[in-house]
């Protein structure tokens, strides 16, 4: 007799195992784990079994579709339990070289070298916008239209510097690929010109002194988090990138030597960076550090001291203090600090080291964090000097 579904759903799981028959070679092997489809056949006159699936996950149709589809290639004179393995390797082969095995293997072998903040953004780009439609494929067979195809998506959405961003990725995905034999060029060049160009605006940013006045004092009067009071009270003083800012550790700040040491992994440049603080800055740390100071960070999130706080802090207390996203940002206290120390006639030298800008020699740029020390703290405490002028005078 041929089984049915009743009969494989009303068979009992018992300690000795036994077997009810279907038709060619197929059966139901019950034990007290489970009920599972298997084939006897023979091949080259050996005796052989092939698994065709677990009930109730597979169904009795398809257990003997395949049965058939292996019996056909006995037919023809393949082992199924052979072409099965066969398949089984090319599918790892497949998985191994796909698009997202190697990206995530650039990335690991890679991003020890980054900032932590800047390895995140670049696989969270990948996780969001590449993996869903091009992971799983051989990254041998990805072509520049099926690329663009998945770029356009992130155009369309109308974040024009993400799509360029993941574009670039690829590319860095790719040629690593290339590197270790697994693809043979990268697809991610025939796209250039492809994407809406993106246009960069001058830095938002406010230079006008009687400007920078009030809004110093709009800060002093920020009625938000208290937090987020004393990282805005020092962003214009220390005037770091902010990520430098928002992931500050108490462990970084020597308050008695005025002195704060960023380590070379939080820095964009990946060099050890001084920043010397001036008694304004000291003063507000302390004040911020009876807050925070059983913690780790500096300004650790609203949620958990574990975290330091949102990217999006700074900014978003500067919209709520009235001032748009083109009028001034946290990046822009850097610029306004560049623009005005200039103008006061602070040598070039002093400020651009004080600004952590790219050292060309990379080899020099490792050893010189120390770097017009004593000229830098005189600068550092002038301009929070300044600032505190035109706070009150302008």
């Amino acid at each position: 007799m041929s089984l049915t579904d009743t009969a494989i759903r009303n068979a009992k799981q018992e300690v000795r195992q036994y077997k009810i028959s279907d038709e060619k070679g197929m059966y139901l092997l019950v034990n007290k784990a489970g009920k599972y489809f298997r084939l006897d056949y023979r091949f080259a006159g050996k005796r052989k079994t092939l698994a065709l699936g677990v009930y109730p996950d597979v169904k009795l149709s398809v257990a003997r579709e395949k049965r058939d589809d292996a019996r056909k290639l006995i037919a023809n004179g393949v082992d199924p339990a052979q072409a099965r393995k066969a398949r089984k390797a090319i599918q790892i082969e497949q998985a191994e070289n796909s698009f997202e095995a190697i990206a995530r293997e650039w990335h690991g072998k890679y991003s020890s070298s980054w900032a932590t903040s800047h390895a995140k953004k670049i696989i969270r780009r990948l996780e969001l916008y590449i993996f869903p439609r091009l992971g799983s494929r051989p990254i041998a067979e990805i072509t520049p239209p099926e690329l663009l195809a998945v770029l356009r998506r992130i155009e369309n959405r109308g974040i024009l510097e993400t799509a360029h961003r993941a574009q670039q990725n690829c590319g860095q995905v790719f040629r690593y690929g290339i590197a270790t034999g697994r693809v043979e060029r990268d697809p991610s060049s025939d796209l250039r010109g492809a994407l809406t160009p993106v246009k960069h605006g001058r830095m938002a940013t406010i230079t006008d002194p009687d400007k920078i006045g009030e809004l110093l004092r709009a800060i002093d009067g920020y009625e938000g988090s208290h937090v987020a009071k004393c990282a805005l009270k020092l962003a214009p003083l220390v005037f770091v990138r902010p990520g430098e800012l928002r992931h500050a550790e108490w462990v970084e700040l020597d308050l008695n030597g005025s002195e704060w040491r960023i380590p070379a992994d939080k820095m964009k440049m990946k060099n050890l960076h001084i920043v010397p603080l001036s008694l304004q800055v000291v003063q507000i740390l302390k004040e911020i550090q009876e807050i925070t100071g059983h913690g780790k960070y500096v300004f650790p999130s609203v949620r958990t001291n574990a975290r330091p706080m949102s990217n999006n802090t700074v900014n978003a207390a500067l919209r709520r203090m009235g001032y748009a996203k083109d009028e001034m940002t946290g990046h822009g206290f850097r610029a306004m600090a560049s623009t005005i120390l200039h103008e006061q006639g602070w040598p070039s030298d002093i400020i651009e080291r004080q600004l952590a800008h790219a050292e060309r020699n990379s080899i020099k740029a490792a050893y010189n964090y120390a770097q017009y020390l004593p000229d830098r703290r005189k600068m550092m405490q002038a301009w929070a000097d300044f600032l505190d002028d035109l706070k009150l005078n302008r």
